[in-house]
């Protein structure tokens, strides 16, 4: 946070940014309500209206600062508890606005419980990616993905993710990992096979906002997650009839066997590289999960709003300067101090700052489990099949 750090944010800020990602929250509103969420607003259904999409999408197409493809994420709350017909009017809207030229590719995380067959035909239609979030057999789903009455949701999940199978959406995974799921890979393995689940993600419980995760403080929990993800490696490469493919597996072998330039870059800590907009046309950039969140030295993360603010007026923020100073302080101590600093170009600002209590730190539990021990059991795997005797 010192002098001349403030002065090369202030530089990069100046530049042109590009974005890679806007992630919108429809609404705050969630049907169910998980142990370990951590947004505070999830009983609000206030819900976004057409009129504040639009302006977010005449700015950002107005700022020059998209290329010819923009990624669209739509993250709640649950989404799916607004109807088809918010999205269909939605989609238009944006059509209307998109350059030509420009494709905008859209996708969708819910929890599934929503599923009906009017949704699979708007998805494959419109061609939406889907993410589902299931944490596994019933017993680790049900122990944290409940309902506001403190019922297990597996139950609705699991007919959601068959009637998309059924129906032949594509749709990939997102699982979290606690420290008693850690420690069943086959089981966890027997299970995404038998549901024909194809592509997972593993998110291990994380502390954001005001939840703490239990898991991150366990004895010897990076351990297990390493066995977990070897073992459950192990499993789907020597399953050829069942194939899994594994986000953390497949993120490091690219980062680790595609040539890269001298620059590292990692879009969660650029200004405006990943913008978050929530139903009242809020924007907060750098981590997603810091919209709703509130902090004593940043107060609310929000750097302005669609509905009277430029992207210009944004990128002039003293919100915006105050959270890149620190963010890319934390960014320069771990590209000095890491030997892993390649692999994620600064870490996950969010993580830093709920694991440490700020941005300008280093390493943290999260980027150890998710980045050096992924990275260190990938480049094993790399080793041992290359040395291996062909014959």
């Amino acid at each position: 946070m010192a002098g001349d750090d403030a002065g090369r944010t202030d530089k990069q800020i100046a530049a042109r940014p590009a974005i890679d990602l806007l992630v919108i929250q429809p609404t705050a509103f969630c049907n169910i309500n998980c142990r370990y969420c951590y947004l505070p607003a999830r009983d609000n259904r206030t819900t976004l209206s057409i009129s504040t999409l639009r302006n977010l999408f005449r700015k950002v197409f107005a700022s020059g600062w998209t290329g010819s493809e923009l990624d669209v994420v739509w993250h709640a709350g649950e989404p799916m508890t607004l109807p088809v017909a918010f999205y269909r009017e939605a989609f238009r809207a944006i059509d209307d606005l998109t350059p030509p030229g420009t494709i905008v590719n859209h996708a969708m995380q819910t929890n599934a419980t929503l599923i009906t067959d009017a949704w699979c035909d708007f998805l494959l239609a419109e061609d939406v990616a889907v993410g589902v979030s299931i944490d596994g057999p019933q017993r680790f789903h049900d122990a944290n993905r409940r309902t506001r009455s403190g019922r297990g949701t597996f139950d609705r999940t699991i007919a959601g993710v068959r009637m998309l199978s059924r129906r032949d959406v594509p749709f990939h995974a997102i699982t979290v990992l606690t420290e008693d799921s850690m420690r069943c890979p086959k089981e966890m393995f027997a299970f995404m096979v038998a549901e024909g689940i194809h592509d997972v993600g593993f998110n291990v419980e994380e502390s954001e906002g005001s939840h703490v995760s239990p898991s991150l403080a366990a004895a010897g929990i990076e351990d297990t997650y390493e066995t977990f993800i070897r073992e459950f490696w192990l499993l789907a490469s020597t399953s050829p009839d069942t194939p899994i493919a594994i986000r953390e597996i497949n993120t490091a072998l690219e980062m680790l066997l595609t040539p890269r330039g001298p620059e590292v870059t990692n879009p969660l800590t650029q200004p405006f590289a990943v913008i978050s907009m929530d139903s009242a046309g809020n924007v907060s950039t750098f981590s997603p999960e810091l919209l709703g969140l509130k902090n004593a030295v940043y107060g609310d993360f929000l750097v302005g709003n669609v509905n009277k603010d430029s992207f210009a007026d944004m990128q002039a923020s003293t919100t915006l300067a105050r959270l890149h100073r620190d963010i890319a302080a934390g960014v320069q101590a771990c590209a000095t101090k890491c030997a892993y600093f390649a692999a994620c170009g600064g870490g996950e600002p969010v993580n830093k700052l709920f694991e440490t209590g700020r941005f300008d730190a280093t390493e943290t539990m999260h980027c150890r489990l998710t980045r050096m021990r992924i990275i260190d059991l990938v480049m094993t795997g790399i080793e041992t099949y290359s040395s291996a005797d062909p014959a």
